[in-house]
């Protein structure tokens, strides 16, 4: 079982989320300062790394953008320098996530922790303490948008909704640790809180939906214009009251066909695996960054700072919640512009817009009932999960054609593509798509796509 959760810690952090939410940004801008001077001072008692990084400074008067820039890979590679706990080791934790059965167990006892996806060819894992927990869960409660003010003013604790995650719900994902911590943690919630996984053919995937009838989908919004596909066709007759996506690009065009599709209010948030709850959408449609839990700096090629509006090569985070693992000056890989002004809707946080993952569903094969679709993070998870590859390009060529390029040379690449290629061609079969050729080519990087990152899996051109 999880860790219980502490009320006193929960509220205060709950009632400054509220605040905070509402506040002038001076006030945001001072929680802000407060918070990083306290990551600091921390990550320099307790983190061996940043104890030489942070040497002679003073932490009062530190500007992040006189600290390096720092980057998954060399993280990892310093994993047990790095984390502010000594009692916290890499093999130890590799083995931890590797076991599905214990997916939302507190590690130690007293931690949460989840795997990142690989999305930029290098895995991580992220250890979170209760005071993190703590942040991400107000955020998530209490900056999510209402949608439905009447039935939250009704039923405030929404015991009435049946909410359906559609996402990879066999791993040690951030979204699936907090969906599994939550039923854990409150048993309400179990019978009303329902993963579905979206490795499964798209019929399995509609059926499960058709017999949950869930009031809420959150899911990403790859799946959310296929279900509005199946919706459409007909097969799919679940009929949500809400839709909440995020994870990836979410286009006008695509939102709207997924509105139109299902008649309903729909959410757009921002988060990741190194900050769980990093924007939500208000009521205008404008991205709002919680700012006084993190940083966002968006810089050029060079790591120079962009001016607001302009599109940057990358974004930097750092994580003001998170003691335990600390995030300073993180290249997250996104593209995220930082917009001047005010927005109508009062909030003092900064706007932003963001473009990260938008990767492409595969229509494969030519069946009597018409192509197969794929949705992109499957085939992402099966070639991560199953064949343990990381650094790859999958590129539809043809209808019946995929090319599978890795960065990988030499003799590593050889097995690791010949294991791809096996659990690509059984997991398209599984998914109605069998016959597919699949060729494979090494010493190739992906590349990159308008987010800044390789986009991953690439449809055939219309």
């Amino acid at each position: 079982m999880p860790s219980p959760i502490d009320p006193w810690l929960s509220g205060s952090v709950a009632l400054d989320v509220a605040l905070a939410g509402r506040a002038p940004a001076a006030s945001i801008a001072a929680r802000q300062a407060r918070r990083l001077v306290e990551l600091l001072a921390s990550a320099h008692r307790h983190s061996p790394t940043y104890r030489r990084l942070l040497a002679g400074r003073e932490l009062h008067t530190v500007q992040l953008a006189e600290l390096p820039v720092a980057h998954k890979a060399a993280l990892m590679g310093d994993f047990d320098g790095w984390v502010a706990d000594p009692g916290l080791r890499l093999d130890g934790l590799r083995r931890f996530v590797a076991d599905r059965r214990r997916i939302a167990e507190p590690f130690q006892s007293r931690y949460a922790v989840w795997e990142s996806s690989g999305s930029s060819g290098e895995p991580a894992i992220f250890v979170q303490d209760a005071a993190a927990m703590a942040v991400y869960d107000a955020l998530e409660a209490l900056r999510r948008p209402v949608l439905r003010p009447l039935q939250r003013w009704l039923d405030p604790w929404g015991l009435a909704d049946r909410i359906a995650f559609v996402g990879a719900t066999g791993g040690h994902f951030a979204s699936t640790v907090s969906i599994e911590r939550l039923r854990r943690l409150h048993p309400a919630l179990a019978l009303r809180l329902h993963g579905i996984s979206f490795l499964q053919p798209v019929a399995g995937l509609v059926e499960q939906l058709n017999a949950l009838a869930p009031t809420v989908i959150a899911t990403y919004p790859s799946a959310a214009v296929l279900l509005a596909e199946e919706r459409i066709a007909g097969r799919l007759r679940a009929s949500p009251s809400e839709l909440w996506t995020g994870g990836e690009d979410l286009s006008a065009a695509g939102r709207d066909f997924v509105q139109q599709a299902f008649g309903c209010p729909m959410a757009n948030s921002y988060g990741a695996s190194e900050f769980l709850s990093l924007a939500f959408e208000c009521g205008h449609g404008r991205m709002h960054l919680n700012s006084d839990w993190a940083i966002l700096e968006p810089v050029d090629a060079q790591g120079r700072a962009v001016a607001p509006g302009e599109l940057p090569a990358t974004t930097l985070l750092t994580n003001l919640a998170n003691h335990v693992q600390p995030l300073i000056r993180y290249d997250l890989g996104d593209r995220v512009t930082m917009w001047p002004g005010d927005c109508p809707c009062g909030s003092c946080l900064p706007v932003i817009e963001v473009q990260g993952r938008c990767d492409d569903t595969l229509r494969l094969g030519a069946a009597r009932s018409g192509p197969v679709s794929v949705l992109p993070l499957a085939l992402s998870t099966m070639l991560e999960e199953e064949a343990g590859l990381f650094d790859f390009q999958l590129v539809q060529v043809g209808p019946c054609e995929l090319l599978l390029r890795t960065g990988l040379c030499g003799s590593a690449a050889e097995p690791a593509l010949r294991r791809a290629r096996q659990v690509l061609a059984a997991f398209l079969e599984s998914q109605g798509a069998p016959g597919v050729r699949i060729r494979c080519r090494s010493g190739e990087p992906g590349r990159a796509g308008r987010s800044g990152k390789v986009a991953r899996v690439v449809a055939a051109a219309p």
